[in-house]
């Protein structure tokens, strides 16, 4: 099948090459044509602009967009736009807001296009062990994709499923990404309270490795983990800081919306709110309510 990849990132490049290895026939474009210029070398056919991508494909086409979620995705379906023709299907692989997608999809539909979102998990590995896909959309357009999405995912019967319609592939992306963010936390937490336990010098890539194996709580995440701490078990030189990409607090904000209550989900983002805060001001401020209140000593810089 041929495919358009737009946005030629890690995680778009490398879907781009594994369809490539697989036979389909790929066209790559990025504002970035270093980017281009790399997946050619590989086996693509690079286009200098999106008009000249919809003028390389057949119709009807497939046009794979992995950009950041927000205004890039708009900016990039408003410039493919003129050159599609009815028929032609869009997939949204990125991270979009489901309530976008849904938006988006209407629109699509009204100007006989079809648009398809594929809530996306496999990172930098995806490319060796195949994504987890979570796809939103028509039936007869998903149909359509499903020989791309057979080579994208870890099998053909494994790691992918059409979910329900437009916005539908989001959303299960967005609680994915919430549910990582507890996990991620759980690990790291268990790992700091043993890591404080100076009594028994307990090493802890030791114990990482003891539970990837017949534990309750194995897990390819905890492979990772297990990798990380043989590689710096300290943690020196990676500073506190938890960046997150806009899913998990859209999962909580979705909990609320559902009266469905989510501490663990709601607890971790906030964890991740907390260690960007190099000012800690409200951490501050209780100590000094301390001192008001009962004397107590306060702690200087």
């Amino acid at each position: 099948m041929d495919v358009g990849m737009i946005g030629l990132g890690k995680m778009g490049a490398n879907m781009a090459r594994r369809l490539i290895e697989a036979g389909h026939r790929v066209v790559g474009f990025d504002l970035n044509q270093d980017a281009v210029a790399d997946l050619v070398a590989t086996g693509a056919e690079g286009a200098p602009s999106l008009e000249a991508m919809a003028a390389l494909l057949p119709t009807p086409r497939v046009l794979w967009i992995m950009v950041p979620a927000g205004r890039p995705v708009e900016a990039t379906i408003e410039g493919l736009l003129p050159h599609l023709e009815p028929g032609d299907i869009l997939i949204d692989g990125g991270n979009s807001n489901y309530k976008d997608t849904a938006r988006r999809g209407a629109e699509c539909l009204a100007a006989g296009l079809n648009m398809i979102d594929v809530g996306t998990s496999g990172g930098i590995w995806g490319l060796t062990e195949g994504y987890s896909m979570m796809v939103g959309g028509d039936d007869q357009a998903v149909s359509t994709i499903t020989p791309v999405l057979e080579t994208l995912a870890p099998s053909p019967s494994t790691g992918w499923g059409h979910v329900g319609p437009s916005g539908a592939g989001h959303f299960a992306k967005m609680v994915h990404n919430g549910v990582e963010y507890g996990l991620m936390q759980a690990y790291a937490e268990g790992f700091a309270i043993m890591a404080a336990k100076d009594e028994f010098d307990l090493d802890l890539h030791q114990v990482a490795e003891i539970w990837r194996f017949g534990s309750v709580v194995r897990s390819w995440l905890l492979d990772l983990t297990a990798d990380a701490l043989a590689e710096n078990a300290s943690m020196e030189g990676i500073a506190p800081f938890v960046p997150d990409s806009g899913e998990g607090r859209w999962t909580v904000k979705e909990s609320i919306d559902l009266n469905v209550s989510a501490p663990v989900i709601t607890l971790s983002l906030l964890r991740r709110i907390a260690s960007r805060d190099e000012v800690e001001y409200s951490d501050r401020l209780v100590s000094a309510m301390r001192n008001q209140f009962g004397g107590h000593a306060v702690k200087t810089e």
